[in-house]
């Protein structure tokens, strides 16, 4: 199985490559593909030296399988390239997450979406993916109705620039580079995650508007949503509050949630149980806690959702996805080019 990570060199394709080798994905060549300046460089994965290729040597490799993480405009002009010749790419920026013809897929929601023809498949975000895996078992059981996030995110979800714009500012050091954000992240937070629209609400924020509806497919949600950027090193926690359209029993509601798969409950508020970023960091889980009534409106429910935004919120997520197109055959019934 030849596997192809793009943007190998990146914050989130050194996670891929974590989760590539800790759940023993089965990678018999590796294929690191990176910009034309870390192209000759060298990395490291499963104990063996690997050089990173160039966009087009990696084409020409055929993988059977494409992980992308290198951003919008390198997706839009490179992924349908390595479809054209065969191989099968999970995206994780947001070129193709609304794009009519893609799925977006959360593999514990909807990876039976998937089919033979889906060449290219879209990841969703980082927010959206741990949200919707809490959200999922509740839409099946009651209906969603009307949800209103609240966002708590980490700036290592900006990238490596928004790490060192952290650290600098956290050891009282000139950063030379520009910054990631327009103001101070060490101790403060910033009601801004990615650019502001027309409309007043961020990028981010209608992600997770227009994603949550296309993911649960019920564009009769509504939504809205605030996103905060956090001095956080890892993590990103959403207070959502829901109404369903249905009555529900919160025990019942409770013990949904424990069934669901890729998720974990900490409930348990007598003993100051409930999840955090700190004990999600570098774990694959969607962790799910303070869920209460809302005592406000009918049929209204309170949760507190919490996730490693580098790994299920990216990296795992993308790799759950290729695991499935293997293990429902949608690999080997590909007609390769």
């Amino acid at each position: 199985m030849k596997i192809a990570v793009v943007g190998v060199t990146g914050l989130v394709g050194q996670v891929m490559l974590k989760v590539l080798e800790e759940r023993n994905f089965p990678v018999s060549e590796l294929i690191p593909v990176a910009s034309q300046r870390s192209v000759g460089s060298k990395i490291n994965f499963k104990g063996s030296e690997y050089t990173v290729k160039s966009m087009q040597e990696a084409i020409d490799a055929a993988p059977q399988i494409a992980i992308f993480s290198a951003g919008a405009s390198v997706s839009k002009e490179w992924a349908p390239k390595f479809a054209e010749k065969g191989s099968y790419v999970v995206d994780n920026s947001s070129a193709w997450r609304m794009d009519p013809s893609k799925k977006l897929v959360v593999p514990e929601v909807n990876a039976n979406i998937l089919t033979s023809e889906d060449r290219i498949i879209a990841n969703p975000n980082c927010s959206t993916i741990q949200m919707v895996v809490a959200l999922a078992p509740l839409q099946e059981k009651y209906g969603i109705k009307r949800l209103v996030i609240s966002t708590y995110q980490s700036f290592t979800g900006t990238g490596a620039k928004a790490v060192k714009q952290y650290n600098s500012e956290r050891d009282g050091v000139q950063n030379d580079e520009a910054n990631a954000y327009p103001h101070q992240i060490f101790e403060n937070c910033l009601p801004h995650c990615d650019v502001f629209l027309d409309n007043g609400y961020t990028k981010e924020e209608m992600k997770l508007v227009h994603e949550t509806r296309k993911i649960m497919g019920d564009d009769a949600i509504k939504i809205t949503a605030t996103a905060v950027r956090v001095p956080v090193d890892g993590g990103h926690s959403e207070s959502v509050n829901v109404e369903l359209a249905n009555n529900f029993d919160l025990n019942e509601v409770i013990s949904l949630l424990k069934e669901a798969d890729g998720l974990v409950v900490k409930n348990d508020h007598e003993n100051d149980e409930y999840p955090m970023p700190y004990y999600s960091k570098n774990l694959d889980p969607v962790y799910v806690g303070r869920i209460r009534r809302d005592e406000s409106i009918e049929n209204g429910l309170n949760m507190w959702i919490v996730a490693d935004n580098l790994r299920k919120g990216a990296a795992t997520n993308a790799v759950q996805i290729s695991e499935h197109l293997i293990e429902s055959g949608i690999v080997k019934e590909a007609a390769y080019v």
